[in-house]
């Protein structure tokens, strides 16, 4: 017998770990096995602690800027993107550098400069200060990208030209935000110019989408995802708006704040695109050693994407002479 009270979990599926993510990672282990330690990596390779620390003590070298890296080691680009102004630097300095951007992230880059080809200005729909955004803002000059945040920053935003304009988005928004943000734009330029297919990734639609299908019934939904994850954030709100009335992120077990979730018979939980299956278990193990605790998986979608890493890593360091 036991007298640990029963409890229903919701488990979302997909969740965790996306191929963009998947291969960012093994980039900087690839690397690390190819060229030795240490190897640089400009900014968290993907939002997330435990897989950051993980990568450093194997050892990955985090830095802000690429002038913080010495000439003669391989620097690595995270996942989020960078300015092109970044590896324009490294090859100055005849670096060494592998670029993890997300191949999706990559297609609104290439996107943004086709459009900017054609003459028309950008206006991308992006969090300021976001990595991504500035790695997307930064593929062209100074004032070629206008970013809005909101469906209000739609009606203020100065473009030169109503007729000569285009939009991307950031990869990892809220798909329902962003549906308001693309319609406010459109109802002011007519004539605006959008992605051919969506630049917000399967993964991020994926894992909203299986939220949305757990919430309604979930006394409360836990994103297991870090503070400075996009997509992880995202799914915070998006459990709220579809019916869970406690919704929250945790970066470990350890963080889930027990007295809040008194009384409750179901929780849902998901996990942010660079949340590692190992955070999961975590979360669950935790509530299974206070309920008696069924697991439920809940499937909206199946995932089967990869990427290919860049060829320099598939390529043998040359022999020295």
């Amino acid at each position: 017998m036991t007298d640990k009270s029963p409890l229903t979990l919701y488990l979302a599926a997909p969740r965790g770990f996306c191929a963009g993510v998947d291969r960012a990672i093994q980039i900087v282990e690839m690397a690390l096995e190819k060229w030795g330690a240490p190897v640089y990596v400009r900014h968290e390779i993907v939002h997330n602690k435990f897989v950051v620390d993980g990568l450093r003590d194997k050892g990955a070298v985090f830095v802000k800027e690429l002038d913080e890296c010495p000439d003669d080691r391989p620097v690595i680009f995270s996942a989020h993107g960078v300015p092109k102004s970044v590896p324009n630097a490294a090859q100055a300095r005849n670096m060494i550098y592998v670029d993890a951007t997300c191949p999706l992230v990559s297609k609104v880059h290439i996107e943004a400069q086709r459009h900017s080809d054609n003459g028309l200005q950008m206006i991308m729909i992006g969090h300021e200060g976001h990595p991504e955004t500035i790695g997307t803002m930064g593929q062209l000059p100074e004032g070629e990208v206008l970013l809005v945040e909101t469906v209000d920053d739609v009606a203020t935003v100065q473009v030169r030209d109503p007729d000569q304009i285009a939009y991307v988005t950031q990869t990892t928004l809220s798909v329902d935000d962003t549906i308001d943000i693309v319609n406010a734009l459109k109802a002011r330029f007519p004539n605006i110019v959008g992605p051919h297919k969506e630049d917000i990734c399967y993964a991020t639609t994926n894992r909203q989408e299986a939220v949305k299908a757990i919430a309604p019934q979930s006394d409360a939904l836990l994103v297991v995802g870090a503070p400075n994850s996009s997509n992880s954030k995202r799914l915070v709100e998006v459990a709220s708006r579809n019916g869970c009335n406690y919704a929250q992120l945790v970066q470990r077990g350890a963080d889930i704040d027990w007295r809040a979730l008194d009384g409750i018979k179901t929780v849902g939980i998901t996990a942010g695109a660079s949340a590692p299956d190992v955070l999961i278990t975590e979360v669950v193990d935790a509530f299974k050693a206070r309920y008696d605790v069924t697991v439920e998986q809940v499937e909206t979608a199946q995932e089967n994407v990869s990427f290919k890493v860049p060829r320099i890593l598939r390529e043998p360091v040359p022999a020295a002479e």
